[in-house]
């Protein structure tokens, strides 16, 4: 008599579990997580653009088919949060949630200021040029997250204010097992590196991605605060899950010591951005860009080395070639 050997539905292997009630949704570099169970659960974040049918797939793994969430929850707005949002939007007719200091990029008001492409770290630095910041517009279907204490939709999570990375950026702590939602606020890869961030996914307890972080001395509070809660199991905006004393060591290790840290040198370094329920009151100047600088003498080289060869080609039919100029 054959039995039947029970399989996991296809998209359970690109799950990451994390904690009970809580499952993580990776999207090439960035992670969204189900939080909750069958009859009551959230979606925090929403991944890059292209990616709902993804979530979807995976909510109706762990819920069931026609799974729908109570709310979307953002830690923050940033582009690579909420890019599918509009698409989930057309298939879950639920709120989203937000602190009040991101409203301003979910409704249409604001754009974020410009990201740092000067603070080096690696090839996402220089791709940070290209990186959306216009705002969505949500209109009344985001709300504004509770000042303090939980969300009713996330049962048993307290909401943590946590900026510096983004002006409302929040995180999310279960008192009951020490889980921890952080975001990026910190995260448990080197962001700044496309290469670690998108294919090793090494391991390590890192700054908020720099590239974006445009307040460091808020961004070194949150991360003290999040350290103070000596959490269990940490659950960041990019990379895998970490847990265990070595984690809590090394999250110690970055708020103890977050000077060394802080880029060197970059926009906001020095003179951060300043916020309000509007959206942006302050960006600091731009700082000289080494990486133009190198682009300049590279097209300058490229332009010279194409005079060049059509002057040598000019010696040789007695014509000079410029069409292609």
């Amino acid at each position: 008599m054959q039995t039947k050997t029970q399989t996991k539905p296809p998209h359970w292997e690109s799950l990451k579990p994390v904690a009970p009630g809580v499952v993580g949704v990776p999207a090439l570099i960035v992670n969204s997580y189900l939080v909750g169970t069958r009859s009551e659960w959230v979606l925090v974040d929403a991944a890059m653009p292209g990616n709902a049918k993804k979530i979807i797939q995976a909510a109706e793994t762990c819920f069931g088919d026609g799974a729908t969430p109570k709310a979307i929850v953002l830690t923050h707005g940033h582009f690579d949060h909420v890019g599918s949002l509009e698409a989930l939007l057309q298939h879950w007719d639920v709120p989203v949630y937000a602190h009040r200091l991101e409203l301003p990029y979910l409704t249409g008001k604001a754009s974020y200021p410009p990201p740092d492409p000067t603070v080096g770290g690696g090839s996402m630095a220089q791709l940070s040029r290209l990186f959306p910041t216009k705002p969505l517009d949500l209109g009344d279907r985001v709300q504004p997250l509770p000042e303090e204490g939980e969300l009713p939709e996330m049962p048993g999570w307290r909401i943590l204010h946590t900026p510096g990375h983004a002006p409302g950026h929040v995180s999310f702590f279960r008192e009951d097992d020490r889980t921890l939602i952080a975001g990026d606020a910190f995260v448990t890869t080197d962001q700044e590196s496309l290469w670690t961030s998108a294919v090793t996914k090494k391991q390590e307890i890192h700054r908020p991605p720099a590239y974006f972080t445009q307040d460091w001395e808020a961004a070194r509070q949150s991360v003290q605060t999040l350290a103070a809660l000596e959490p269990q199991v940490v659950a960041s905006g990019h990379g895998l899950p970490m847990q265990g004393p070595f984690m809590r060591q090394a999250l110690h290790h970055l708020a103890d010591r977050f000077d060394q840290h802080i880029p060197a040198h970059g926009r906001y370094v020095r003179d951060p951005a300043r916020f309000s329920e509007q959206g942006v009151d302050y960006v600091p100047p731009a700082v000289p860009d080494p990486a133009l600088r190198t682009l300049a003498i590279i097209g300058g080289a490229v332009l010279a080395g194409f005079i060049a060869y059509q002057l040598l080609r000019r010696n040789r039919t007695g014509s000079l070639v410029v069409k292609d100029l």
